[in-house]
Protein backbone atom coordinates (compact mmCIF):
# COMPACT_ATOMS: atom_id res chain seq x y z
CA UNK A 1 0.00 0.00 0.00
CA UNK A 2 1.37 3.39 -0.96
CA UNK A 3 1.32 6.27 1.57
CA UNK A 4 -1.11 8.35 -0.53
CA UNK A 5 -3.72 5.57 -0.16
CA UNK A 6 -3.73 5.75 3.60
CA UNK A 7 -6.54 7.95 4.86
CA UNK A 8 -6.68 8.16 8.60
CA UNK A 9 -9.83 9.79 9.87
CA UNK A 10 -11.09 10.15 13.38
CA UNK A 11 -13.78 7.61 14.17
CA UNK A 12 -17.30 8.90 14.53
CA UNK A 13 -18.64 8.88 18.07
CA UNK A 14 -20.64 5.77 18.77
CA UNK A 15 -24.36 6.36 19.11
CA UNK A 16 -25.79 6.04 22.57
CA UNK A 17 -27.07 2.49 23.08
CA UNK A 18 -30.36 3.80 24.49
CA UNK A 19 -30.84 6.08 21.44
CA UNK A 20 -31.39 9.13 23.63
CA UNK A 21 -29.38 11.22 21.17
CA UNK A 22 -31.76 10.21 18.34
CA UNK A 23 -34.80 11.06 20.44
CA UNK A 24 -33.34 14.46 21.35
CA UNK A 25 -32.60 15.34 17.73
CA UNK A 26 -36.00 14.01 16.65
CA UNK A 27 -37.75 16.33 19.11
CA UNK A 28 -35.87 19.35 17.71
CA UNK A 29 -36.59 18.31 14.12
CA UNK A 30 -40.26 17.82 14.98
CA UNK A 31 -40.43 21.44 16.17
CA UNK A 32 -38.52 23.03 13.31
CA UNK A 33 -40.09 20.75 10.72
CA UNK A 34 -43.66 21.44 11.79
CA UNK A 35 -45.47 23.32 9.02
CA UNK A 36 -46.81 26.05 11.30
CA UNK A 37 -43.40 26.59 12.91
CA UNK A 38 -41.88 27.02 9.45
CA UNK A 39 -44.53 29.61 8.54
CA UNK A 40 -44.08 31.53 11.81
CA UNK A 41 -40.29 31.59 11.43
CA UNK A 42 -40.62 32.80 7.83
CA UNK A 43 -43.00 35.58 8.90
CA UNK A 44 -40.66 36.72 11.68
CA UNK A 45 -37.55 36.91 9.45
CA UNK A 46 -38.28 40.58 8.70
CA UNK A 47 -38.63 41.53 12.37
CA UNK A 48 -41.05 41.45 15.29
CA UNK A 49 -44.75 40.92 14.71
CA UNK A 50 -47.84 41.05 16.87
CA UNK A 51 -50.04 37.99 17.35
CA UNK A 52 -52.93 39.19 15.17
CA UNK A 53 -50.49 40.34 12.51
CA UNK A 54 -49.02 36.83 12.36
CA UNK A 55 -52.52 35.31 12.28
CA UNK A 56 -53.46 37.48 9.28
CA UNK A 57 -50.21 36.64 7.48
CA UNK A 58 -50.49 32.86 7.94
CA UNK A 59 -53.48 31.69 5.97
CA UNK A 60 -55.41 28.86 7.61
CA UNK A 61 -53.85 28.88 11.08
CA UNK A 62 -56.28 28.94 13.98
CA UNK A 63 -55.77 31.15 17.00
CA UNK A 64 -55.19 28.08 19.17
CA UNK A 65 -52.62 26.58 16.78
CA UNK A 66 -50.76 29.88 16.50
CA UNK A 67 -50.69 30.15 20.30
CA UNK A 68 -49.36 26.58 20.65
CA UNK A 69 -46.78 27.10 17.90
CA UNK A 70 -45.49 30.35 19.40
CA UNK A 71 -45.27 28.78 22.87
CA UNK A 72 -43.33 25.83 21.49
CA UNK A 73 -40.93 28.09 19.58
CA UNK A 74 -40.49 30.22 22.70
CA UNK A 75 -39.85 27.13 24.83
CA UNK A 76 -37.19 25.96 22.39
CA UNK A 77 -35.47 29.36 22.50
CA UNK A 78 -36.27 30.30 18.90
CA UNK A 79 -38.75 33.11 19.61
CA UNK A 80 -39.06 35.73 22.33
CA UNK A 81 -42.32 37.19 23.56
CA UNK A 82 -42.25 40.80 24.75
CA UNK A 83 -45.20 42.32 26.58
CA UNK A 84 -45.47 46.13 26.49
CA UNK A 85 -47.36 47.72 29.43
CA UNK A 86 -49.97 49.57 27.38
CA UNK A 87 -53.73 49.43 27.49
CA UNK A 88 -54.54 47.00 25.99
CA UNK A 89 -51.22 45.20 26.46
CA UNK A 90 -49.15 44.89 23.31
CA UNK A 91 -47.30 41.62 22.73
CA UNK A 92 -44.57 41.22 20.12
CA UNK A 93 -42.93 38.02 18.94
CA UNK A 94 -39.41 38.07 17.54
CA UNK A 95 -36.78 35.55 16.50
CA UNK A 96 -33.91 35.06 18.94
CA UNK A 97 -30.32 34.71 17.73
CA UNK A 98 -30.91 30.97 17.66
CA UNK A 99 -34.11 31.47 15.66
CA UNK A 100 -32.35 33.81 13.22
CA UNK A 101 -29.75 31.07 12.69
CA UNK A 102 -32.57 28.73 11.71
CA UNK A 103 -34.29 31.33 9.53
CA UNK A 104 -31.86 30.99 6.60
CA UNK A 105 -32.33 27.23 6.13
CA UNK A 106 -36.10 27.57 6.66
CA UNK A 107 -36.26 30.35 4.08
CA UNK A 108 -34.20 28.27 1.63
CA UNK A 109 -36.55 25.31 2.17
CA UNK A 110 -39.59 27.51 1.52
CA UNK A 111 -38.02 28.96 -1.63
CA UNK A 112 -37.15 25.47 -2.86
CA UNK A 113 -40.72 24.26 -2.25
CA UNK A 114 -42.17 27.25 -4.09
CA UNK A 115 -39.78 26.86 -7.04
CA UNK A 116 -40.49 23.14 -7.40
CA UNK A 117 -44.22 23.17 -6.70
CA UNK A 118 -45.23 22.54 -10.35
CA UNK A 119 -42.87 19.54 -10.58
CA UNK A 120 -44.13 18.10 -7.30
CA UNK A 121 -47.77 18.58 -8.28
CA UNK A 122 -47.05 16.90 -11.64
CA UNK A 123 -45.37 13.96 -9.91
CA UNK A 124 -48.33 13.62 -7.54
CA UNK A 125 -50.78 13.67 -10.44
CA UNK A 126 -48.75 11.05 -12.33
CA UNK A 127 -48.57 8.85 -9.23
CA UNK A 128 -52.29 9.17 -8.55
CA UNK A 129 -53.12 8.36 -12.19
CA UNK A 130 -50.92 5.23 -12.11
CA UNK A 131 -52.46 4.09 -8.84
CA UNK A 132 -56.10 4.83 -9.61
CA UNK A 133 -56.34 7.65 -7.06
CA UNK A 134 -57.61 11.16 -7.35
Amino acid sequence: MRPENIDVTAPLPRPSPDHSDCRAVASVLARVGDKWSVFVIMMLIDGPKRFNELKRMINGISQRMLTLTLRGLERDGLVTRTVFPTIPPRVDYELTDLGRGLAAPVKALGQWAFAHLPEIEGARNDFDARNGEG
